[in-house]
């Protein structure tokens, strides 16, 4: 059984007595364990696909099946608190706590199963995100956007999902700490088994991926870079300025 399917989803705006298609009967699939882009220029469809697969908008017509099952049956608002961790590109934090009670917040409204001591969790997932608890006890407007980021990471880990999602996560970030934030997916993706779906306008981010998608006229296609150095000398879409079972040993050994 695959962890998740899209089959045959159309999402569309009504103008005037005609409908404009922003995804026209697309299908995917999507796997624990892989690091999946999505690619595309400005209003292709990327950020209102990923508004679907995290259940905060309702598609027209087709199905979001998560390892079989429907996720309108499962419940929206019970799909994002139990299923999904989200990531935006302005991280979305409460500005007045802290970052590690960021973190208990998306702890305290899951139904899922976590360890007991839900605060040494938290500093634990972020420590291992690269936010030390120094920094952790700081409000998160006093940390940096690269920073602001990790937090957000480590928000959406705490619920113990399978699915991760990013939209534009280093759209505010330079290379430097975009290039670490990948490397958290990567890992993500690979050590934890988690299925991590990016969108994103870089090209060069598209390249690390394992599998990269397109969106273009509201289709859907596979797309495959000959190496990420080779994605270096292309231009992003759209670029503008800048702007598990094994959870709970495996977060709170590490003290």
């Amino acid at each position: 059984m695959n962890f998740l399917n899209i089959q045959n989803l159309s999402y569309f705006f009504q103008d005037g007595d005609s409908q404009r298609y922003i995804l026209d009967d697309i299908s995917a699939t999507f796997e624990k364990g892989t690091f999946y882009t999505i690619l595309g220029e400005s209003g292709s469809g990327k950020t209102t696909l990923l508004s679907l697969l995290a259940a905060l908008d309702k598609p027209q017509a087709g199905e979001i099946l998560i390892e079989g099952k429907d996720i309108s049956s499962i419940g929206f608002e019970s799909f994002r608190r139990n299923k999904t961790g989200i990531i935006f590109q302005s991280y979305n934090l409460i500005c007045y706590m802290t970052a590690v009670e960021n973190v208990l917040v998306a702890m305290s409204i899951t139904q899922n199963e976590l360890p007991p001591n839900h605060k040494e969790v938290a500093y634990n997932l972020l420590d291992y995100i690269g936010i030390s608890k120094e920094k952790a006890d700081r409000t998160v407007n006093k940390l940096s956007g690269g920073e602001q980021q990790r937090v957000a990471i480590a928000r959406a880990l705490a619920t113990n999902v399978d699915l991760i999602l990013a939209d534009e996560p280093t759209g505010n970030l330079n290379e430097e700490m975009e290039a670490e934030i990948v490397e958290i997916f990567k890992k993500l993706a690979h050590q934890h088994n988690k299925c991590v779906i990016v969108v994103t306008h870089s090209v060069v981010i598209a390249a690390q991926s394992d599998v990269c998608f397109r969106l273009n006229k509201g289709k859907i296609e596979h797309v495959q870079f000959a190496s990420p150095e080779a994605a270096q000398t292309q231009q992003p879409f759209g670029a503008v300025p800048p702007q598990s079972p094994e959870y709970a040993p495996q977060f709170a050994a590490r003290v």
